[in-house]
């Protein structure tokens, strides 16, 4: 985004956010505005609602308790000290708090929800998010305590705290972590006494998984087109074949309805290696190369395709009324249900973490390819400088590990949640989604894919340092090039290369090797 598009608001109307431009309001603290249109309809509803609330209405969580409690009448006297009781005991999650990033979409979700008008709320609660978010006052929200079911209950109340200035919250503000009350104050924020259905419609909603889930969604793609760049460079490095990414060949298999991502890896890489004169080494004793190489427009392919997947389900759920109940202009007024259930979501977030799971597995097989001798004919084993003597001194014999290590983990963080189930609210609420544990998975697995990546980038780097950069095709040489630009040098004699993997970690994480590349080649797929 440019330095213009940065300081022009984000405009909320309910039914137009996008994950990119969530990401500009979470990471680059781009101004967030409400639609006029949108604040209508949220007064219409406010309309409707103390209609209900006149007529003394049976409207759950209104002027009922919640879950077993429903069946609990609340008089109009105590239906206000109702909404703030409702975040008090909500108010108990626990562990570490979730990061800013997170937060800030949080408050740009519930505020969006709450924009396309049916919660019942009044205009200065949509507002007033939007304020604490254009002012960096953001609440501190513990990461664990919420199944899934009504929503991300738990972690939303702390959200809710903060509103209504309780001093029983917490917020960070100018960078100190301080009482709720106290975050206001010294941010100029008026603190909301929370009117009738407020602390509901604050709590019972999605926003917490969705927020995490989008933020990952957007680092995956970022992630599966880095990992084409660096199966490229592993081609080259061992001297592959390019015939099994034909597009011919891969057309025959129309596996991939959503995405065609087959296609799309195919045409990155034989982008990345025009100019190349490292493939199909001479001499070479295999008549094809690994799976890790031979089928990854297959493996990366069905990658995109679950990606695909969970993109479609968050990106409508960016713009869901995702509360309970909701308001109508015509009988009944007050409809209850269950559109805080997370189960698209947990879903969302399983098929997420499988498929970077796959991804990271693909890398690390790779990786282990370009160390290994017997495999790739062309290269010293574990990658040992060809001027430093192998045996004393190992290369990146344990750089392989590394990658191996988080390969695993992956694959016990990609265990499903969203099949769990386990009852709450005294049995009442029977069938929970687990979403915001499979997106805290789902966030684990992406993170760990940019270190697996990064090792093979370093690897790869180092490999074609061996055989020759200035061999390399436009698009791979480019890559080389940034990693020598940040100081990920060749390895002779043997070094500590923790370094080496942080740096390529933060060059794959912030997309600089994806814009260096795309450059050099042009827009990847």
């Amino acid at each position: 985004m440019s330095e213009g598009e940065h300081s022009r608001p984000l405009i909320l109307d309910g039914s137009s956010l996008t994950i990119s431009s969530l990401v500009e309001v979470a990471r680059e603290l781009r101004p967030v505005e409400v639609a006029e249109e949108a604040l209508r309809r949220v007064e219409a509803s406010r309309a409707v609602l103390e209609e209900v609330v006149s007529g003394r209405v049976r409207c759950y969580g209104i002027t009922t308790g919640l879950g077993e409690l429903s069946k609990v009448l609340i008089s109009p006297e105590e239906a206000l000290e109702l909404q703030e009781n409702i975040v008090l005991s909500h108010a108990c999650a626990i562990g570490e708090p979730l990061p800013t990033e997170a937060v800030r979409a949080i408050m740009l979700l519930r505020a969006n929800t709450l924009a396309r008008g049916r919660s019942g709320v009044r205009r200065e609660l949509v507002e007033k998010l939007v304020e604490l978010l254009n002012k960096g006052v953001h609440p501190i929200i513990p990461s664990r305590g919420s199944v899934g079911a009504s929503g991300d209950l738990a972690l939303l109340a702390h959200l809710a705290l903060v509103i209504a200035g309780r001093p029983e919250g917490r917020a960070e503000y100018g960078g100190r972590v301080m009482r709720a009350d106290e975050a206001l104050r010294e941010a100029g924020i008026e603190p909301l006494k929370l009117d009738h259905k407020e602390g509901l419609a604050l709590i019972n909603g999605t926003s917490a998984t969705t927020a995490l889930l989008a933020l990952s969604i957007h680092d995956a793609e970022v992630l599966v087109k880095t990992a084409d760049v660096c199966l490229a460079m592993t081609l080259e490095a061992v001297g592959g074949f390019l015939e099994a990414f034909d597009k011919r060949y891969l057309s025959e298999r129309p596996s991939f309805p959503l995405s065609n991502g087959h296609l799309a890896c195919a045409g990155n890489v034989a982008r990345l290696t025009r100019g190349s004169r490292l493939l199909r080494a001479d001499g070479l004793k295999r008549p094809h190369d690994p799976y890790s190489v031979r089928c990854a427009p297959q493996v990366h392919g069905a990658v995109r395709e679950g990606l695909e997947f969970a993109k479609r389900i968050t990106e409508a759920e960016l713009n869901s009324t995702d509360d309970n109940p909701l308001f109508f202009e015509e009988e009944p007024y007050c409809v209850s249900g269950g559109n805080f259930h997370g189960q698209p979501l947990a879903l969302a977030a399983d098929v997420l973490a499988l498929s970077m799971t796959t991804l990271g597995n693909a890398s690390e097989r790779r990786t282990a390819l370009l160390t290994t001798r017997s495999l790739n004919e062309l290269l010293p084993s574990f990658l040992v400088h060809p001027r430093a003597r192998a045996g004393l001194n190992s290369g990146f014999m344990i750089v392989q590990y590394v990658a191996a290590s988080l390969a695993s983990e992956n694959k016990a963080l990609s265990h499903p949640a969203s099949v769990d189930s386990i009852p709450t609210s005294g049995n009442f609420e029977d069938l929970v989604s687990m979403s915001m544990t499979a997106a805290l998975k789902a966030r684990e697995v992406v993170d760990n894919v940019a270190y697996i990546l990064a090792v093979e980038f370093v690897c790869a780097c180092q490999a074609l340092a061996i055989r020759g950069p200035g061999e390399a095709g436009e698009g791979t040489r480019a890559a080389y090039e940034l990693a020598l630009g940040a100081g990920i040098e060749p390895v002779v004699e043997d070094r500590a290369l923790h370094e080496h993997i942080e740096r390529a970690a933060e060059l794959v994480r912030t997309g600089e090797v994806l814009r260096a590349v795309e450059e050099a080649v042009g827009r990847l797929a």
